[in-house]
């Protein structure tokens, strides 16, 4: 889908609507369901549409992307309040303690070294994002995530060995793979852990997302067009 900056707004606004009827045809509210708008390499001009038609949850893939463009003082003034950045790339270890600065959420912990150094920068600023466990639902050996075998043991290490508070879970299934399996994977695993955020769904297939309880779908060429 091909979006010109122009028309973002109207883009952004039919997303809204297809996130409000998904959710409705759940028999959910459409108010449960964040929209995460991935800016990742987006031009400014199509974000600075989307931000004042509303929009003021971002996704980015890079912590120094993410700085750079929303660290900028012209941008800041025009995000305003209520702003709030998801960090839905990986994250290496030596940027932990940047990424907890500036992220309010990072979707992406998916190992002990990572879960270390974000419990060391946590302590270090005295305050910690939203963190969610990223799920390799499809066990592809190129995608990061935890093995959904080894997930349960990893979000009690998290809390336990490491003192964090994991709020949700966060996937990305296999391109060629009907999606429906792998969101539903992820909604077992969260709600046995009594995990109540789910970060699932992309462009391609936001509304399966909701359907089997995504809580953050995570949108970028729908709204923004191709980058």
């Amino acid at each position: 889908m091909t979006v010109a900056p122009a028309d973002s707004a109207t883009a952004y606004a039919d997303v809204l609507a297809r996130i409000a009827r998904a959710a409705r045809a759940a028999g959910r509210d459409p108010a449960d369901v964040t929209l995460v708008a991935v800016s990742k390499q987006q031009p400014w001009e199509r974000i600075a549409t989307v931000l004042a038609a509303g929009q003021r949850v971002f996704g980015e893939n890079r912590v120094q992307e993410a700085q750079a463009r929303w660290g900028d003082p012209e941008h800041k003034a025009a995000a305003g309040e209520g702003l709030r950045l998801h960090l839905i790339g990986s994250l290496q270890t030596n940027k932990a303690r940047d990424a907890v600065a500036f992220f309010d959420v990072i979707e992406t912990l998916d190992r002990d070294s990572l879960a270390r150094a974000l419990a060391e920068a946590i302590a270090r600023r005295g305050a910690a994002p939203q963190l969610f466990i990223q799920v390799n639902t499809g066990e592809e050996p190129q995608k990061a995530g935890v093995a959904p075998a080894a997930a349960d043991a990893f979000i009690a290490a998290c809390r336990g060995a490491y003192g964090l508070t994991v709020e949700g879970l966060m996937c990305i299934p296999p391109v060629d793979e009907p999606v429906g399996p792998h969101f539903a994977l992820l909604a077992k695993i969260a709600a046995r852990n009594g995990l109540a955020a789910l970060s699932m769904g992309m462009s391609a297939d936001f509304e399966t997302a909701i359907r089997f309880g995504a809580t953050h779908v995570r949108v970028g060429s729908a709204v923004f067009g191709e980058r």
